[in-house]
């Protein structure tokens, strides 16, 4: 018996290990990539042992200024869709958790299929209509289209959030004269933290990182960093792999530090709301 044991601990761990290098491995490189010197990038065999050099990072400020104005443009649209996601999930979420119709009933099962659509299939028959509005290479547009791709699954979760908050402090609120508005903001939102926590990394890491939006409805004002790495990539001058991995780490650095600061908060919140009390 002890040696099943000890031996399902050691298949446990090699698991645990090849999915660690398999995810790990590639940041790695693409870290140590951007520090050594451009003919040994990609020498065979691979060197570990160098002398590292920032040449590739100073060539970035360079020759790519507008990749650190599509970085502050990515921080803008990242927060923007945040804040606009955790306040209408929030919302959307107490309403389905403490109201019942066969109307919300049916609403929700719609949020779930729309979120089953590709991008592509909204991006095609929103681009003339956000360029007859005038709302194309704005900020706005990309905070909005963020925070909608992501309000349904948001709704879902925050729902199980609020369905664990017990109705009687919503009926001693109103008692007491307050309104919806100020029992959500002050009441629920604040027990309802963890799950806007982890609504919050989702939203961030798929707004940080997306392509596809920023690249239909953006072309110079409010283009996003992933654009200027996908430039990087077609430049005629050909491919920069220094550079490219020094800018690729840049944008990786903040996501990376934010998601581990909070994997406590996140698996703290999604935890607590797949069960109910």
């Amino acid at each position: 018996m002890r040696a099943d044991r000890i031996g399902t601990v050691l298949g446990k761990t090699a698991a645990v290990a090849v999915i660690l290098l398999w995810s790990l491995f590639p940041i790695a490189f693409m870290a140590m990539s951007s520090l050594k010197p451009a003919r040994e990038i990609f020498a065979v065999p691979p060197t570990f042992a160098f002398v590292p050099t920032l040449e590739h990072y100073t060539a970035l400020l360079v020759r790519w200024p507008d990749f650190f104005r599509g970085l502050w443009n990515s921080l803008i649209v990242t927060v923007g869709a945040t804040v606009l996601t955790a306040i209408v999930a929030t919302m959307a979420g107490y309403a389905y958790s403490r109201f019942r119709s066969p109307a919300l009933t049916r609403s929700a099962s719609f949020l779930v299929a729309v979120r089953l659509l590709p991008p592509i299939v909204l991006t095609l028959p929103l681009f003339p209509l956000i360029n007859w509005l005038g709302l194309s290479d704005t900020h706005f547009t990309l905070i909005v289209l963020y925070a909608t791709f992501f309000v349904s699954l948001g709704t879902l979760l925050m729902r199980a959030f609020i369905d664990k908050i017990p109705v009687e402090l919503d009926e001693a609120a109103l008692v007491d004269g307050a309104g919806r508005g100020t029992l959500i903001a002050k009441i629920i939102a604040p027990l309802a933290l963890p799950g806007m926590l982890a609504l919050s990394v989702f939203v961030i890491v798929f707004a940080w990182n997306e392509f596809l939006f920023a690249f239909v409805f953006t072309s110079t004002r409010a283009k996003t960093a992933p654009l200027i790495v996908s430039e990087m990539l077609g430049s005629f001058d050909g491919v920069d792999w220094g550079v490219l991995f020094a800018a690729a780490t840049i944008q990786l650095l903040p996501i990376l530090i934010f998601v581990c600061a909070m994997q406590r908060h996140l698996v703290a919140g999604l935890t607590s709301g797949a069960t109910k009390g």
